[in-house]
């Protein structure tokens, strides 16, 4: 059985810490909004996949939970990909940082990545 993990991208660039897309945000109310996610990775991701957050750039930080939904939020990109509301239960900062190849995020600050398939 395919074991699928999620990894978000909540970066200093695009919001300050305390404002609403911030990874200090997303931490304390263990939610990320509107990621674009692809369908053919939605279906791999059931309530109970590993989420990662991720702010990857000079103040690097991460955080890791169990996935509890994902909420589409009716807003799709310009390429028709679906925006949603990812929330995560158990979401805790990890230290030290460890950032792993297999992470790589694609241009919308996601990525799926399966293991044991």
């Amino acid at each position: 059985m395919c074991e699928c993990t999620l990894v978000i991208h909540a970066p200093y660039w695009k919001s300050k810490p305390g404002s609403l897309y911030s990874f200090e945000t997303y931490l304390k109310k263990s939610w990320g909004k509107g990621y674009a996610i692809y369908q053919k990775d939605v279906s791999k991701l059931p309530a109970g996949s590993k989420v990662i957050l991720l702010r990857n750039d000079k103040n690097k930080r991460r955080a890791e939970g169990v996935l509890v939904k994902l909420d589409p939020t009716g807003e799709k990109t310009l390429q028709g990909i679906q925006r949603y509301d990812v929330y995560i239960k158990n979401l805790k900062e990890v230290l030290p940082y460890n950032y792993k190849p297999e992470e790589k995020l694609n241009h919308y600050g996601v990525a799926v990545f399966c293991s044991n398939c």
